[in-house]
């Protein structure tokens, strides 16, 4: 844990140099037409070297890498998932909730992991339990909490997932609020207890909720399929299905049409 810690606090310091340059942010383009920065870049290459350093024999899937085809062997199922910037969109518009996501995987289940939130001040780190930083204050043992009596606080995704699916959803689920948020924050959110249930109606990759799902994990939340089963990696093109992040698990499932489902790549 200590040493996840500083890996992801370090690139963060690397993301905000560039993030605070005055001269603005260069911003390409991917074949997906998913924006990449010098951020992404720059925080991948230092996350790649530390953890080649601090766990040489365990493979790293990092979102950069693969996008440029560069996939190790993960046939023994230990290996890392690393997003360096995730939601480089929040990056970009400056909003501040972008993290840096790593997040250690064993036989399909994430069992640590990793989040730090470097604009906000924010960290999440976990194995055994999840530890809470905030900037300023004491860390604090990260739990889920209870939905209160008034109702569940739901996250959403600011710029991704289907409203009639989402809608359909919620209508039969007594809500209190709904709020938006960036990157896998709306996922540790919950594991912070600031937050109760989020669906996630629209694609993601692996490397994208990896981290956030162990520190999840680790508070005593759930993140489901539409079947009600555990969300597992490793999976042949890192694409996640339509899911589910709670602090109480009370569903079983959710049902949706074939059509709404991610389409897999052959």
């Amino acid at each position: 844990m200590n040493a996840l810690l500083m890996i992801a606090q370090r690139a963060g310091d690397i993301i905000m140099e560039i993030y605070n340059r005055p001269a603005g942010i260069e911003v390409e383009k991917k074949d997906d037409a998913s924006p990449v920065t010098e951020a992404d870049k720059a925080a991948e290459a230092f996350i790649l070297g530390a953890l080649n350093t601090v766990t040489p024999d365990i493979p790293v899937v990092s979102e950069e890498a693969a996008s440029a085809g560069e996939i190790p062997e993960i046939d023994n199922g230990l290996f890392w998932l690393v997003d360096p910037v995730d939601g480089t969109k929040e990056f970009i518009s400056k909003n501040g909730e972008f993290t840096v996501n790593i997040g250690l995987i064993e036989n399909g289940v994430p069992v640590a992991g990793v989040v730090h939130a470097p604009a906000k001040g924010l960290t999440w780190v976990s194995a055994d339990i999840c530890v809470f930083f905030e900037e300023g204050y004491e860390p604090v043992v990260a739990q889920v909490r209870s939905i209160p009596a008034e109702g569940a606080t739901v996250i959403a995704s600011r710029r991704h997932g289907d409203n009639d699916d989402l809608n359909n959803f919620l209508k039969t689920r007594k809500i209190h609020e709904q709020i938006g948020a960036g990157s896998s924050l709306k996922i540790c959110l919950i594991a912070a207890g600031r937050a109760d249930l989020y669906p996630r109606f629209g694609p993601t990759m692996e490397w994208d909720t990896a981290a956030a799902h162990a520190v999840l994990l680790a508070a005593g939340g759930h993140l489901s399929d539409a079947d009600g089963d555990p969300l597992t990696y490793g999976k042949f093109n890192f694409r996640n299905p339509y899911f589910v992040a709670e602090g109480e698990h009370l569903d079983a499932g959710f049902d949706l049409s074939d059509e709404d489902l991610p389409a897999e790549e052959n």
